[in-house]
């Protein structure tokens, strides 16, 4: 066979999965990748209004192409922000009681500035945190959590944007500001339904949060 002709038991190059342009490709990768590693995308934060805007106008390539890995999105235009939602097992990430405990206080109190006292931001510190879990909410459940490993749960939720926290020097000053991504990772509609899995919680039960799995 001379060079000229072409080699049969070679096959063709696929055509491209998505044909789209170079700066399309990038947003979406980009896109992608903040999902996967927080779960959520902030377009209220500076850094992330553009990325957002994109996902806006192009959400079904987003849609489409975060199927492959697992996750559903849902576009929340008045919160400005992108969610991810795990539709296979692998994906959902389990915790362990006492992180737990502390992702059900927060939306608690979340739940109790928006809902109940009709605010738009919902802010608490680390030693109101820590009064809501050991007075109003499952003292029995878990032993006291120790600082190091507190600060260890709120630095995981604030990865995965369920809130922001504002590390003072004294700890038990510290700020947190519960975000509204944490309604669907702990999607409860209702107080009712919190304090049933609260309960489950206290019973050992093993309580189901959905971010992507933390790798």
């Amino acid at each position: 066979m001379s060079e000229a002709e072409p080699n049969l038991h070679e096959p063709s190059a696929p055509e491209p999965l998505l044909r789209l342009q170079e700066q399309d490709r990038n947003r979406l990768a980009e896109a992608l990748q903040e999902l996967l590693a927080h779960g959520s995308l902030l377009g209220l934060e500076s850094g992330q209004s553009g990325l957002y805007t994109w996902c806006r106008q192009n959400f079904e390539w987003l849609r489409e192409t975060a199927a492959l890995v697992g996750l559903d999105v849902a576009l929340l235009h008045e919160e400005r922000m992108v969610q991810a939602i795990p539709r296979v097992p692998s994906m959902v990430l389990h915790l362990k009681q006492d992180a737990t405990l502390v992702w059900l206080a927060l939306w608690y109190a979340g739940d109790v500035r928006w809902r109940d006292e009709g605010e738009t931001q919902a802010f608490l510190t680390v030693a109101e945190l820590n009064a809501l879990m050991k007075d109003q909410l499952l003292p029995d459940a878990v032993g006291q959590i120790s600082r190091n490993r507190l600060r260890e749960i709120l630095r995981q939720a604030a990865r995965f944007n369920l809130i922001k926290f504002q590390s003072a020097e004294s700890f038990e000053d510290s700020g947190i500001e519960v975000l509204p991504a944490i309604r669907r990772v702990v999607p409860f509609r209702e107080l009712a339904e919190w304090t049933e899995s609260a309960n489950a919680l206290k019973r050992g039960e093993s309580a189901l949060v959905e971010p992507p799995e933390d790798s």
